[in-house]
C-alpha cells in the first residue's frame, strides 16, 4: 500500500500525458495545442516580428524581391513570369494557407476528413453538384494551354515551397485546433477555388417555388405577379442602345413549358439565389471628371468573413505591372489596375441552373427516357474518407443534363437539397474556357481591344466586367457563357424527357449585352437587368432589385468635375430608394389610425430623411416593417411551408401605389372579413413596433439605432471559432442600399481608380486584414476604417527600386541551387 501511495501520481501523470498528446474524436491533442513551444502561442505575430530576410527555395529560376508596405501588402518584383506566379503562391500561402485549403475542401466535398461525420451530408451535396469532377476536367483541358498551365503550375510550386518549410509549431492555428496538416497544392486546387466562387455567385434557384405557384394559380397569375421585367428598372446597358449585331434564332417556346411538380415536397429545398450576394461597379468618362480622364469604382458584395475573401498585392515582371486583389489560391489579380487600364466585376445573375425531372426505367437508375428513347446514365463511385480513417462510398448518376443530386427524398438529405429524381444543368460544370487567362490578359491590358480579347476566355459565373483606360474609353460587358434559351426556359422545373427542354446552344459571346462610351458618359451595374426588353435573347425573368442601380445612376447622371472622392462618397451612399418610392403611401394609411399617428414610432418614421445611416432609427423601423408587410400581404396566398415564392418588392410596391383595391390584400384565411391594404399596413406596423420593443426596449436613439439592430458582423470561416470574428460593427447601409452592408454581407473590397497618362492613383480597402492569423496585427486591422467608409491610398510602385516612406521591410526569394 505504501508503494501504491508513492507511485500513483506517476500513473496519473502518465495517463494525463497519454490523454493530452492524443486526439479524441474531433478533439485535437490538447497537450500539443497548449504547448508553449509549439502550440497556439507560437501563432502570435506582431509587427516587429516581420524583418528583412533571404529565403532559398527549390523551383525558382532567379531572384524575386518582395517589398512589404505599412499595411502588409506585398509588392512582388520578378524577372520572369514563372517566378512571379511562384512567388505569388508562396507569399499568399504565408498569410492565407489554411483559408485556401479550407475553401478547396468545401468545393471538393472533403470536409469530413477534417471535422468528422457531421459534415458528411454537406460533403455529399457538394460532391453531387459536380464541382470536384468538373474542376478535374478543366485542369486536364488547361494542360493543352501552355500559358495557363505554366501559370497554374508555377503558383502551385510556390505554395508547396512554403508548405515544405512548415513544422507543427509553424502551422496556422486552425490546423492545430482541427488536428490536420496541409496537403500539397496543385493546379486542381486553384481551379477548385474558382469553382467555389462559381457556386457562391450562381448556386441558387427558384424554379421549383415558381412551379408550385404555377400549379396552384395558373399562368395568368404568374404573368400578373411574376412578370418578366420590372415596373421600375435602370438596366446596365442604357435603354435605347442599338444592338449592333444580327442575332441568331432563339429556340421556339414549346407547348409545355414546365414539368409537373413533385407531390413529395420534402426534397424541395434548393437554395434560393442569395439576395445579399451582389456588387456595384461604375466608370465615369472624362467629360464628367476633373482630370478629363476616366474614374472607375468597384465594390463586390459577398459574405463577410475572416480571413478576408481577398488579398491585396502588386505583381511585377518585365511583362506586367499590376495592383489589386487576388483570390487566395488562384494566380493573377482578379480586380485591379495597371498603368493604362482598370477593371472590376459584378455578378450578372442570369438563369444558369435548371432542373429536369427524369423518368428512370427502374430503380437501378441505369437508364432514363429522353427524346423518345431509353438512354444510359453514367455512374461514378465516390469515396468519402471520414476523420479517423473510415471510408464510405456513394454512387453518383449523371444524365446528359448533368448530375442527379438525390435519387430519393430523405429527411437526412442536406437541408439545401435538390428535388429528388431531378437532373441539374448548371453552368458551373461547363469545362471549356480558361477563366484564369481572362485575368492573365486583363493584368497586361493596355486598351479596349486588349480588354475585349481577355473576356473571350471567360466561362462562369457571368460577370459584368467594367473597364476604363487612360485612352479615354469606358465600357461594361455582361461577360461569360450564357445559354441560348427560349423565352421563359428554366422559369419552372423542366421535363427531362423532352428534347426541346434541353439547353439549345449558347448566345454568341460578342452578342452578350455590352456598351462602350455611351452618350451619358458613364457605365454602371448593380446586378439589375443587363438590358431592356429590346435585347433579343432571354437571360432570366428576375434580377436583383433595382434600388441600388437607380440610386447609382441618378447620382452619376448629376456628377460633374468628379474626383476619386466623389466615387468613394457614392460607394458609401445610404439613401433608401425603396422608402422614397413607397413610404409616403404607407404613412397615409398609418395616419388613419389615431393610436399609430400619436406614437413616437410614427413620428420618427414621418421625419426620417430616407437615409440608412448608422444612427437612423427610421431605417430600423422601415427595414423591419418591410419583412412583416410582405408577409402580411403574401403569406396567406403563398405560404412558405408550401415552398412558394413571394412576388418581388417591385411588384409589391406597384400594387400598393397603383392597385390599392387588388384582391391580394384580402386575407384568404379570414373568410368572414375582407381586409384592405390599410388594414395590412396598420397591423403589420403594430406588429413591427411590438417586436422591436420586445427585443430592444422602449424607443430610444441608442437602442433602436440602425447599426445596432442590423448588427454587422464578420465571422470566422469555421462558425464555431467565434473568438476569431468581430461583431457589433457600427455602420449604415442595407441590402438594397448602394452601401450594401447587411448583417453578414457587404462590400468585400472597395476600390476607386483615377487613371492618368503618366501613372494612376488608386484607393482601396476591405473588411479584414492581409493575414489569416488571428494572432497577427494584420488580421482585422482594416475593419474599422472600412466601417467608416474610408479608403487607403494604394502604393503602386513603378519598379523595384522606387522608394517610399510606407515601405517597411523586404524579402528576397532565391533559387536554392
Amino acid at each position: 500500500m505504501r508503494f501504491i501511495k508513492h507511485v500513483w501520481p506517476l500513473f496519473v501523470a502518465l495517463a494525463l500525458i497519454y490523454v493530452f498528446h492524443n486526439s479524441w474524436g474531433v478533439l485535437p491533442p490538447m497537450g500539443k495545442v497548449f504547448s508553449p513551444f509549439q502550440g497556439f502561442l507560437q501563432n502570435s505575430e506582431r509587427v516587429a516580428d516581420r524583418s528583412d530576410a533571404a529565403v532559398f527555395l527549390d523551383g525558382m529560376h532567379d531572384d524575386v524581391t518582395v517589398r512589404y508596405d505599412d499595411n502588409a501588402v506585398p509588392h512582388i518584383f520578378a524577372k520572369n513570369d514563372e517566378d512571379l506566379y511562384f512567388a505569388q503562391g508562396y507569399v499568399i500561402a504565408r498569410d492565407r494557407l489554411w483559408q485556401m485549403e479550407f475553401y478547396t475542401l468545401v468545393a471538393a466535398g472533403r470536409l469530413t476528413e477534417v471535422v468528422g461525420q457531421g459534415a458528411l451530408e454537406y460533403d455529399r451535396f457538394n460532391r453531387r453538384l459536380g464541382m470536384a469532377r468538373s474542376a478535374m476536367a478543366i485542369v486536364q483541358n488547361l494542360k493543352a494551354d501552355s500559358v495557363a498551365n505554366r501559370m497554374l503550375t508555377a503558383y502551385a510550386s510556390g505554395v508547396n515551397a512554403y508548405i515544405k518549410q512548415l513544422a507543427y509549431k509553424d502551422l496556422p492555428i486552425e490546423y492545430k485546433l482541427l488536428n490536420y496538416k496541409p496537403e500539397p497544392w496543385s493546379p486542381y486546387k486553384s481551379i477548385l477555388m474558382l469553382m467555389n466562387m462559381r457556386n457562391t455567385l450562381n448556386g441558387g434557384s427558384n424554379d421549383y417555388r415558381l412551379t408550385n405557384v404555377l400549379t396552384k394559380y395558373g399562368a395568368e397569375v404568374i404573368a400578373d405577379l411574376f412578370p418578366s421585367y420590372p415596373a421600375l428598372e435602370s438596366p446596365v446597358v442604357p435603354t435605347g442602345t442599338d444592338w449592333d449585331f444580327q442575332p441568331v434564332a432563339a429556340p421556339p417556346v414549346p407547348d409545355q413549358v414546365g414539368a409537373l411538380p413533385d407531390s413529395n415536397r420534402l426534397a424541395f429545398q434548393v437554395p434560393s439565389p442569395r439576395p445579399d450576394v451582389g456588387s456595384n461597379n461604375w466608370a465615369v468618362g472624362g467629360s464628367r471628371t476633373v482630370t478629363g480622364l476616366p474614374l472607375l469604382a468597384n465594390d463586390p458584395h459577398l459574405q463577410l468573413t475572416l480571413p478576408s475573401i481577398w488579398y491585396q498585392m502588386q505583381l511585377s515582371s518585365p511583362n506586367v505591372n499590376v495592383y489589386g486583389v487576388a483570390l487566395p489560391g488562384t494566380p493573377a489579380i482578379i480586380i485591379g489596375f495597371n498603368k493604362d487600364v482598370a477593371w472590376g466585376v459584378t455578378n450578372v445573375g442570369s438563369d444558369v441552373m435548371d432542373f429536369y425531372r427524369i423518368r428512370f426505367r427502374n430503380d437501378s437508375f441505369d437508364e432514363y427516357w429522353h427524346d423518345g428513347q431509353w438512354k444510359p446514365t453514367t455512374m461514378h463511385l465516390e469515396t468519402f474518407k471520414l476523420k479517423g480513417g473510415r471510408a464510405l462510398l456513394d454512387t453518383l448518376y449523371y444524365t446528359h443534363h448533368g448530375p442527379i443530386i438525390y435519387q430519393e427524398a430523405k429527411s437526412t438529405n442536406y437541408m439545401r437539397g435538390i428535388p429528388a429524381g431531378y437532373a441539374m444543368r448548371w453552368i458551373t460544370n461547363e469545362t471549356d474556357g480558361a477563366d484564369v487567362l481572362t485575368f492573365y490578359y486583363l493584368n497586361r491590358a493596355k486598351d479596349y481591344s486588349d480588354y475585349r480579347k481577355a473576356l473571350t476566355y471567360f466561362t462562369a459565373p457571368a460577370q459584368h466586367f467594367i473597364f476604363s483606360s487612360n485612352g479615354g474609353d469606358i465600357a461594361i460587358t455582361a461577360n461569360g457563357k450564357l445559354p441560348l434559351k427560349w423565352k421563359g426556359q428554366g422559369k419552372y422545373l423542366l421535363d427531362g424527357t423532352l428534347a426541346e427542354h434541353d439547353w439549345q446552344g449558347w448566345i454568341p459571346k460578342d452578342q452578350n449585352p455590352t456598351v462602350r462610351n455611351p452618350l451619358r458618359d458613364f457605365v454602371s451595374s448593380a446586378n439589375q437587368f443587363p438590358a431592356d426588353t429590346t435585347y433579343p435573347y432571354y437571360l432570366d425573368w428576375k434580377f436583383a432589385h433595382s434600388g441600388r442601380a437607380i440610386r447609382i445612376n441618378e447620382r452619376l447622371q448629376a456628377m460633374v468635375a468628379a474626383t476619386a472622392d466623389s466615387l468613394r462618397d457614392l460607394q458609401n451612399d445610404n439613401f433608401n430608394v425603396d422608402a422614397r418610392r413607397v413610404l409616403p403611401r404607407l404613412l397615409l394609411s398609418l395616419a388613419m389610425d389615431d393610436s399609430i399617428k400619436r406614437s413616437a414610432e410614427f413620428d420618427v418614421l414621418e421625419r426620417w430623411d430616407y437615409m440608412n445611416n448608422a444612427d437612423a432609427v427610421g431605417a430600423t423601423i422601415f427595414e423591419s416593417w418591410l419583412d412583416n408587410l410582405l408577409a402580411g400581404i403574401w403569406a396567406d396566398e403563398f405560404p412558405r411551408d408550401e415552398r412558394m415564392l413571394y412576388p418581388s418588392l417591385d411588384r409589391t410596391f406597384k400594387l400598393i401605389n397603383q392597385q390599392p383595391d387588388a384582391k391580394w390584400f384580402d386575407n384568404v384565411n379570414t373568410p368572414d372579413t375582407v381586409e384592405t391594404i390599410d388594414d395590412i399596413l396598420c397591423e403589420s406596423f403594430k406588429l413591427t413596433v411590438a417586436e422591436l420593443r420586445e427585443r430592444w426596449g422602449d424607443l430610444s436613439a441608442d437602442d433602436w439605432a440602425w447599426s445596432r439592430v442590423k448588427n454587422t458582423r464578420i465571422g470566422h470561416l469555421v462558425p464555431n471559432f467565434t473568438a476569431f470574428g468581430r461583431t457589433g460593427i457600427v455602420n449604415g447601409g442595407g441590402s438594397s442600399i448602394v452601401n450594401a452592408t447587411s448583417g453578414t454581407h457587404g462590400p468585400s473590397w472597395r476600390m476607386v481608380v483615377q487613371l492618368d497618362t503618366a501613372w494612376p492613383v488608386a484607393y482601396g480597402l476591405y473588411p479584414g486584414g492581409q493575414s489569416g492569423n488571428p494572432g497577427s496585427d494584420y488580421y482585422d486591422n482594416m475593419i474599422d476604417r472600412w466601417a467608416n467608409g474610408e479608403l487607403d491610398t494604394l502604393l503602386f510602385l513603378k519598379d523595384v527600386d522606387e522608394q517610399s516612406p510606407r515601405l517597411r521591410h523586404h524579402m528576397v526569394l532565391k533559387p536554392k541551387n
